[in-house]
């Protein structure tokens, strides 16, 4: 079977050569006789993997030297609970921003830890920098600059003074170039621009580390982390290879500059097909929408089941949207090519004249 335009929100398609690299080098890893899966982690060749794997991040997102990039597990749900613990006392509070359910989920384990105040909130569109109750006392601010769920993206980046800048990455990192800089700390899962799942992305200005309240368990402090390279415990190595490979990938398409040209392209042509009709619709403001995740319902929602039907067959899978809100949801991450948007266009043109 050849393969299909997979719209899955994550775990989300890869690039189609990183995957042929992989199974070239599945079973001997550059004549060492071995997979790179069976290699010791601290030996030289996974050293070598995960040395390159950092400085072509470095490379793609210009990360400052101030800042350590951390490979680690647990996903984007477990830093919900390591920020908090690492960046905040028990007697302080800290501010976030509630965009979705993801922002739900870290308020909801922040609260498990200590006082999170929800500063700004919003659905269709996201709160305005005037809008946003801050408090200058705050440990940081923290916000999803877009959510997978509802397909909401934010269009600037929060001001928030001295207060350090905390944001899930998860969904959009890599698709644009940003500055760093501007961050206390960065996080992203890496199942949907960074690789497979069982990998999370750390990047934390290096005046944050070491804070980490008492009692704090030794595998949730970040600076165990920052100070044994990542490899404190066997690390999940071959989703930080894959990482390495999605990482040079993307530096032989043109890096993440090139990316968000490709990006933007694809999620215009996708909301033109949206707007475009009494057909479809999507709920998002347009200043908010997302560039990777793409939500969108049916003017007959008893048609959703063929739509979805029709789609799969055509090779066009994991359109339907989350349970939470219904409808469909085509993530068009950094991996989806140009050709997956058009294809499913010329679906969903072609669906809307059969049934419209």
């Amino acid at each position: 079977m050849s393969r299909v335009f997979n719209f899955s929100a994550g775990p989300a398609i890869l690039p189609e050569e990183v995957l042929q690299r992989a199974r070239e080098e599945i079973t001997d890893w550059h004549g060492c006789g071995m997979s790179i899966m069976e290699v010791s982690h601290r030996g030289k060749e996974f050293t070598r993997v995960a040395e390159q794997a950092e400085a072509d991040l470095r490379e793609l997102m210009a990360i400052p030297d101030n800042y350590k990039v951390m490979f680690l597990q647990g996903g984007a749900s477990g830093q919900f609970a390591m920020i908090p613990l690492n960046l905040m006392t028990a007697e302080q509070s800290a501010d976030y921003i509630d965009t979705g359910a993801w922002s739900e989920r870290a308020i909801a384990e922040a609260k498990l830890l200590g006082k999170a105040k929800v500063v700004g909130e919003g659905r269709s569109a996201v709160p305005r920098q005037h809008e946003l109750a801050l408090n200058a006392d705050a440990a940081y601010l923290h916000y999803t600059p877009n959510e997978t769920i509802g397909g909401l993206e934010f269009d600037y980046i929060p001001e928030a003074g001295d207060v350090p800048l905390v944001v899930d990455m998860s969904s959009n990192i890599l698709s644009r170039p940003i500055d760093v800089s501007r961050f206390g700390l960065i996080y992203a899962g890496a199942q949907k621009n960074i690789g497979p799942a069982g990998l999370v992305v750390t990047i934390i200005r290096e005046d944050l580390i070491g804070k980490a309240r008492p009692g704090t368990p030794t595998m949730l402090d970040y600076k165990i982390h920052a100070d044994n390279g990542s490899m404190y415990n066997t690390p999940p190595t071959y989703s930080w290879y894959l990482a390495g490979l999605v990482f040079d990938w993307l530096k032989q398409k043109g890096g993440v500059a090139a990316m968000a040209e490709i990006n933007q392209r694809k999620a215009a042509k996708l909301y033109a097909a949206i707007d475009g009709s009494d057909f479809y619709s999507n709920p998002v403001a347009p200043i908010n929408r997302s560039w990777m995740n793409v939500p969108f319902t049916l003017a007959k929602p008893e048609l959703d089941g063929e739509f979805l039907k029709q789609a799969d067959a055509a090779g066009l899978t994991s359109l339907k949207g989350h349970r939470s809100v219904g409808g469909m949801r085509a993530s068009i991450y950094n991996a989806m090519p140009e050709a997956g948007v058009d294809a499913l266009v010329s679906f969903m043109a072609d669906f809307e004249q059969r049934y419209a």
